[in-house]
């Protein structure tokens, strides 16, 4: 058995009430504020006499029933589709859709710059009901940099912690990164376009004949201009900084350091693999090309 259908309360405000709070909060907001307010949409609808009145709640009634969330973005690059990108874009991932090699390695690399800082107090350890309590007072401490290549494929990290980015660092990186393995026929490196990237980084260095040697270990791929999201090395650091940084405060690079050290020898153990499904046809499908 069921009730017969009931009228409900009377619609309040039609479609052209809602039409506006949408379009509203679609535009730009006032000048000096980032973003619209549910208090500033009220006062621009009854401003331009839309309404008389109207509630905060009413609007965000309105801009729930469309799906609106104004205080909320998400960041995604895309560029424009031109044919060095798309040309650049199926060649790495042509590269992720290979079967892993042993001989022929899949390596990505990438940087993190990271901020260091110290407490001026110090914290309170957990408790049963009492989270850990840190002084929102700190110190800093400068900034440093962490290097992350990962074979995504088999689960392998190698990181590296420096003062700086320079290109001397790069070098040192790509050479260790080279005597790890050594025994490959070569190594194919996923990076981005950072002006740090190149052989004459090596050549600063290593002086010519050592870099170019150096250098021809390797097949390198750039990622386009624009596509630092198609270089798997950043999903690596992303699970490096929440799983080894996340919230505490690192001092000193010693600190840093023995951390990321420890971190990396336990998910070489676990082989944290990375499974990447963007595949070519999905690309075409996604970016309407080809």
């Amino acid at each position: 058995m069921h009730d017969d259908p009931r009228p409900g309360a009377p619609v309040q405000f039609d479609d052209r009430v809602k039409s506006h709070v949408v379009a509203t909060v679609c535009s730009e907001p006032p000048e000096g504020f980032d973003r619209w307010t549910l208090e500033l949409i009220r006062e621009r609808i009854v401003q331009r006499e839309v309404v008389q009145s109207i509630s905060t709640e009413t609007i965000r009634l309105i801009l729930q029933e469309h799906d609106l969330k104004p205080w909320r973005q998400r960041s995604w690059c895309v560029p424009t589709l031109d044919e060095q990108f798309i040309e650049r874009m199926e060649d790495i991932l042509a590269l992720y859709e290979r079967p892993a090699d042993p001989r022929i390695p899949l390596i990505c690399l990438d940087e993190k710059p990271i901020q260091l800082l110290d407490d001026v107090r110090p914290s309170s350890g957990m408790l049963p009901g009492q989270c850990k309590r840190v002084d929102y007072e700190y110190k800093r401490n400068g900034t440093c940099n962490v290097f992350c290549a990962v074979e995504p494929q088999r689960g392998k990290y190698f990181t590296a912690v420096t003062s700086k980015r320079t290109a001397k660092d790069f070098a040192r990186f790509l050479a260790a990164l080279a005597r790890r393995y050594a025994s490959s026929q070569r190594i194919v490196l996923v990076m981005d376009n950072l002006n740090t990237h190149r052989v004459e980084s090596l050549i600063g260095y290593f002086g010519e004949e050592k870099a170019k040697e150096l250098w021809d270990r390797f097949e390198v791929h750039y990622t386009p201009k624009h596509g630092s999201w198609l270089n798997q090395a950043e999903i690596a650091i992303n699970i490096y900084a929440r799983q080894c940084l996340g919230k505490s405060r690192i001092p000193d690079l010693e600190t840093l350091h023995k951390r990321t050290k420890a971190w990396t020898a336990i998910v070489n153990r676990k082989n944290v693999t990375i499974n990447w499904h963007f595949t070519r046809k999905q690309a075409r499908e996604k970016f309407d090309y080809g």
